[in-house]
């Protein structure tokens, strides 16, 4: 069983065909592509996310709050088996620093983990820090399945530093329903075909040639979450389906647009 942690700043962007080939000629120049990705091959990235029956920790996270934290099962196979290898993933954003700790395991083995916290042996100190983690989250927040996102990625490392990644994001799909790694992979399109989700992940600041170009195509930073976008796509269709004044715990429509209200 392997365990991974991340400490990063996170970036995002959301690119048209024109921004992203015209920076994917400067990405090839100071950055190397991940090891799944030579030869511009992608891999594909599979989660379901879990959150309270009133979906308060997407409702949290979309009010901006100084901290925020999530949980996900995520696998890079669809549908995945139940001896596939899957990671459980704890992930918090602390004044715009994002920590990510997981732990794998095989499929089944997390279904029993959530059944009754029934754990995989585990050989590392480390490991079972991670799992009193997330027992500590799942004892204060009584989840459940609730929403699924995958996608395909491009993803880049710098020559220079092995700490600053880039990707690049396609096909953003998500379903609030068919909640298993399971399943196939389909659902409602959450970005256009021509558009790209791009995400700079570094430990101090972005390079100097980087902050450049992004300049001079006019690329600007974005506050997106994939989580919290299916989440309010979910919504208005919900308002959508009763055109009379209805009500969902948490959530304020205002100029048609969603506010989200905190300490609901």
């Amino acid at each position: 069983m392997a365990i991974n942690t991340f400490a990063r700043k996170e970036v995002k962007f959301l690119l048209n065909m024109k921004q992203y080939n015209s920076l994917m000629e400067d990405i090839h120049k100071y950055m190397n592509p991940d090891k799944y990705c030579i030869g511009g091959k992608e891999y594909g990235i599979y989660n379901i996310y879990y959150d309270t029956p009133d979906d308060f920790l997407i409702r949290e996270s979309l009010s901006k709050p100084y901290y925020k934290e999530k949980i996900r099962l995520r696998s890079y196979y669809s549908p995945a088996a139940p001896d596939d290898l899957v990671f459980l993933e704890i992930k918090k954003k602390i004044g715009g620093i994002v920590t990510k700790r997981r732990v794998s395991m095989t499929l089944a083995e997390s279904d029993a983990y959530f059944e009754d916290r029934s754990k995989p042996v585990a050989t590392k100190y480390i490991t079972g820090q991670v799992f009193s983690e997330l027992d500590a989250f799942l004892d204060h927040y009584h989840v459940a399945p609730k929403q699924y996102i995958s996608y395909q990625r491009e993803a880049f490392f710098g020559k220079d530093n092995g700490d600053f990644r880039l990707t690049f994001d396609r096909k953003l799909t998500e379903r609030r329903f068919d909640l298993g790694l399971n399943y196939e992979s389909y659902g409602n399109y959450i970005i256009g075909a021509d558009q790209r989700l791009m995400e700079v992940k570094v430990g101090d600041a972005m390079p100097d040639w980087l902050v450049r170009k992004l300049s001079s195509l006019e690329i600007y930073k974005t506050s997106f979450s994939k989580y919290g976008r299916a989440y309010e796509n979910f919504v208005k269709e919900k308002l959508a389906e009763n055109h009379k004044k209805i009500y969902i715990s948490g959530i304020s429509m205002v100029n048609n647009s969603i506010l989200m209200n905190r300490s609901v």
